[in-house]
Parts: C-alpha cells; structure tokens; sequence
C-alpha cells in the first residue's frame, strides 16, 4: 500500500519537482554565486510568517539535508506585537511544515506606530537589530532573510525613482553592529510570482507584514509606492517580458566608468578624479 505524504513532505516535493526550475534551481544557484553558505554556519533563518520567510526556511533545511558542506540551522520567529490571530497562524504553519520555531517577543509594533517619520524603516531597523542580537544568543553567525529576486529590483528601482539614488539589494553583508555576524538572502535569485504559485498549489496560506501601518493601507487598496513599483514593472513587461531580467542583471554589469559620481565607503567622489589623471 502507498504511504500517504504529509502536507510537509508534499511542500517539499513539489519544490524539487514541479518547481524545481523555479524556485529549487535559482535557489541553489545563488547559494553557490553568492556564497551564502560556508562549512561551520549556524545560520538562524527568521521566520516572519510571511510566504517568503517560510518558503526560504523549507529550502535551508533541504539543502541541509543534501549538501555536502556541514552547517547548522535556527529557526527563529520574533513576535513584534502580532494580534492573537496571527500569531496563531505563524504557529500552524510551522507545524504543518514541521519547522521548530523558536520565538521571543519584542515592542516593535507599537514603537513604529507611534512615530510620524518612516514608521516602515524604523521598524525594518528595529527587527533587524533584534534578529542579530537573538541569533548571537543562540549561537549563529548567520541569519537568513527572505528577500527574493523581486524585492531587489523593486528596490532599486524605488531608489533611482524616489530617492535619487543608485542603490541595490546585497546578497549577503556583514553586520555594522554585531561583530561576527553576517546577513544572507538566499532567496535572492527566485522570484516572488513563483513564490506564490507554490504557496497556491500546495494549498498555503500566510499573514502579511500583520502590523497596523500595513492593515491601514490594505484598506486604501495599496497606494504605497512599492505596489506603484509593482505596477511599472508589469506594464513594461507587456513589451518587453524579459524586463525583469535585465533590471537583475544590470545589478552584476555596472560600468562604473561611465557614471559621473559614486559613493564608495561613505565617501563622494567625481568622475573628475579619473578625467584628471587620464592621458590626454
């Protein structure tokens, strides 16, 4: 008689096989591009309750099980003011994909939605720092995100749009204020659509961000910028359907030479610089 999968080992399966071109593939491929990955991590993968988070921690903990370089995971799930109902559901998901998830609480919710002034950035900061600090505790000299391919070109393209800037998403970076520590995106290769496809097929349902800013905007239908984002990149992909792509990869090709001023280490410099020195 046949062993009836679990809904866990299902998950897992349809990544291997019906996704395996877009979500196991990219994955693994960033993993070795990047090298997000080295023998000895402990890496602490934060679980949000979001799609992305849970996704990147089912894809940690396969490439644990067949890689042949030795690392460590965490599971690790900060609670920053959830309501009673999100929280709940974070806690089913996990069960229903069998990750044991190791939670601790903190006030960020309410910190962020008592300031006028990028209540979205603070909060962003303030989760980070706590992320770092609990993972330390326990050990890691990693925490896992799950910013996936969409995220960085959205934002890169939020900056050059709104913020005057040339400024990209890295794939993995050291921690300012945690000596040791190291941040990794593993997902950075695999887009968000495909993301939501295997949530979908698999019969998944996550929260989103679940904080109060986030809840007021639903309800204005999404006027944020990022969805304005969203909407741009769909539009141009009706032309060009490789769009997607050249923004990514525009990220890994920057002729440098040609820009008329760069910020490297903080600090300004011109085109002049290299002009000056030039032969004429």
């Amino acid at each position: 008689m046949k062993r009836e999968l679990t809904k866990c080992q299902l998950a897992e399966r349809s990544i291997s096989k019906k996704y395996r071109k877009e979500i196991w593939n990219p994955f693994i491929a960033a993993v070795k591009r990047y090298e997000l990955v080295e023998p000895g991590d402990r890496i602490a993968v934060c679980v949000s309750g979001g799609k992305d988070s849970f996704l990147c921690a089912v894809l940690m903990r396969m490439l644990q099980r067949f890689s042949e370089v030795p690392f460590d995971l965490v599971f690790l799930s900060m609670d920053p003011g959830y309501k009673p109902e999100n929280r709940q559901k974070i806690e089913e998901n996990a069960a229903l994909l069998e990750l044991p998830l190791t939670f601790f609480e903190t006030d960020i919710f309410d910190a962020a939605d008592k300031t006028d002034h990028s209540p979205c950035y603070l909060c962003a900061r303030m989760r980070r720092g706590y992320l770092y600090s609990e993972a330390q505790k326990l050990g890691c000299n990693k925490i896992a995100l799950g910013h996936h391919f969409s995220d960085v070109i959205e934002t890169t393209l939020l900056g050059m749009l709104y913020g005057g800037q040339l400024q990209a998403m890295l794939p993995k970076l050291h921690s300012q204020n945690y000596p040791g520590m190291a941040l990794i995106r593993p997902l950075y290769c695999v887009n968000e659509k495909d993301i939501v496809a295997w949530a979908r097929y698999n019969g998944l349902s996550f929260i989103q961000c679940a904080c109060r800013l986030t809840e007021r905007e639903a309800q204005e239908e999404h006027t944020g910028k990022r969805q304005e984002i969203k909407r741009l990149i769909q539009q141009l992909k009706q032309t060009n359907p490789q769009i997607e792509d050249n923004l990514f990869s525009s990220l890994h090709h920057l002729w440098l030479d040609t820009f008329p001023g760069y910020l490297h280490d903080e600090q300004e410099h011109s085109f002049l610089e290299r002009y000056k020195n030039q032969t004429k």
